[in-house]
């Protein structure tokens, strides 16, 4: 299992806090007039994650986890003395116990599961076989999950490539495509749309609405990809592994039991949204409800499942590990702390620090919603803060009502689909991104640093939604 010694600590103070004042005061809130300044520390951290593993990549490497902690207490420590110990602490906890624990333990329970199924057999990367895994990838994101997507098929191809020069091209497209695009079409494929079909939105409203837009994208992408590949591919002199005809493996799937553990996944987050048991506990002031309980102590049911009854040969022989994972639950352990007051800002709508952004959705003089707006800045905001608060702020701009916003097909469309799409701008962008990054690493990869990864989608992505954005919000 993952080291994650470093958050006992950080656990041990937050349980420790006295909910008294939680309790006689209510759910305190921040300030509308937050200033932006306290954004500070999470644009620190990003900068870390940014330039870190370029500058100083011995101490990144084994101090990681610390920084991130740091950034976390560069806003915890001081708004506790300016801003009231009951605010902070409130939101810290509220933070660690609805967020941030839920968000670990689902991608801990995706990551275990699918990395226990491995592929038998030689698949040979060459363009048409490596654009089939990202198309069957893309497929099937919005009925696994992006993660689950991701960590089923990312180990196949990088085996697959394996004999390959050039295979940066392969994880770039592969996160584009697989880790966020395909994940559009259902609740179950991405955070954000799971959290519409909490507020009310129906559960095929997106395969419906946002098909056309995806297929555009995804056939755009898959495209580009094959010719990109292509090229690269004859460059390479269309090599060819060696194949040893005595020890090759017929093509099949091990560690079939973990297909019935992912399904197992997605049938508990499907039945924390739509079981209501209407039964709250109140942990140091936090409601936390019972199906989300349920849900999360069952995931790690299947985690211990899944490790007792996969075999370690199928896992070795599918370079599992647990850095990936490990690496992901200590950045984002910063990355959310930090990220607390610039969600705050967010939330306080046309009456916080970013008044003039928000209003920048509506036209001032009809008041009427832009919807290419609405795509933009959702997009963006979600590329580096996580991506389903940003959703609901915007839903919540945009009226907060399901029922009406199902009406308005182009707004609640235009708020998916950025939320979902550019989660690919960024590694930070979607969690899958940072696993993937950190699996193709550990398997002799040298990806793009932080930069250099937004120069890729920067390049190729944004100029696709530019077009998606002329034929679909305008």
């Amino acid at each position: 299992m993952p080291k994650m010694r470093f958050l006992m600590p950080l656990l041990a103070v937050m349980l420790m806090l006295p909910s008294v004042a939680f309790a006689a005061h209510g759910h305190p809130v921040f300030p509308k007039d937050l200033e932006l300044y306290w954004v500070i520390p999470f644009v620190c951290m990003l900068l870390s994650i940014a330039i870190g593993p370029l500058a100083l990549p011995h101490f990144w490497h084994h101090h990681y986890g610390k920084v991130a902690i740091f950034w976390g207490l560069a806003f915890l420590v001081p708004a506790t003395f300016i801003l009231g110990f009951d605010l902070v602490s409130f939101y810290a906890v509220e933070t660690i116990l609805l967020e941030y624990l839920p968000f670990i333990i689902l991608l801990l329970s995706l990551f275990t599961a699918a990395g226990g199924i491995r592929l038998k057999g030689t698949l040979v990367g060459t363009p048409l076989v490596n654009t089939g895994i990202l198309a069957f990838g893309t497929i099937i994101a919005s009925w696994i999950g992006t993660t689950g997507a991701a960590m089923l098929l990312i180990r196949p191809l990088l085996r697959a490539n394996k004999h390959r020069k050039y295979q940066v091209h392969q994880v770039v497209f592969f996160i584009f495509l697989v880790a966020n695009i395909g994940g559009s079409l259902t609740p179950l494929g991405d955070p954000p749309l799971f959290l519409g079909f909490l507020k009310g939105v129906s559960f095929f409203w997106t395969t419906v609405h946002l098909f056309v837009k995806t297929a555009f994208i995804s056939v755009l992408l898959l495209i580009l990809y094959f010719v990109l590949d292509s090229v690269l591919y004859k460059k390479e002199g269309s090599p060819r592994p060696a194949v040893n005809a005595a020890t090759a493996e017929k093509f099949g799937l091990d560690g079939k039991i973990n297909i019935l553990f992912v399904a197992c996944i997605v049938g508990l987050v499907l039945m924390s949204g739509s079981w209501k048991p209407d039964v709250t506990f109140h942990v140091y002031g936090i409601p936390v409800e019972l199906q989300n309980v349920v849900r999360d102590v069952c995931l790690l049911i299947v985690v211990a499942l899944s490790m007792a009854l996969t075999s370690k040969q199928c896992r070795e022989l599918n370079d599992f590990n647990w850095e990936p994972i490990a690496e992901v639950a200590k950045l984002f352990i910063g990355i959310f702390l930090s990220m607390i007051p610039a969600l705050a800002i967010l939330r306080a709508g046309t009456e916080g620090s970013l008044a003039s952004l928000i209003s920048m959705v509506s036209d001032p003089s009809t008041g009427e919603p832009l919807n290419y707006m609405y795509f933009w800045l959702t997009g963006l905001l979600s590329s580096f803060l996580d991506n389903a608060p940003t959703y609901l702020v915007f839903f919540n701009t945009a009226g907060g009502d399901a029922q009406y916003l199902m009406q308005h097909v182009g707004t609640l469309a235009a708020i998916s689909a950025g939320a979902v799409f550019m989660g690919a701008v960024t590694y930070i962008g979607n969690a899958p991104n940072f696993m993937v990054r950190s699996i193709a690493e550990n398997s002799g990869v040298k990806m793009p640093s932080f930069f250099g990864y937004m120069a890729w989608s920067i390049g190729i992505l944004w100029p696709i939604f530019v077009l998606t954005t002329f034929i679909f919000f305008l």
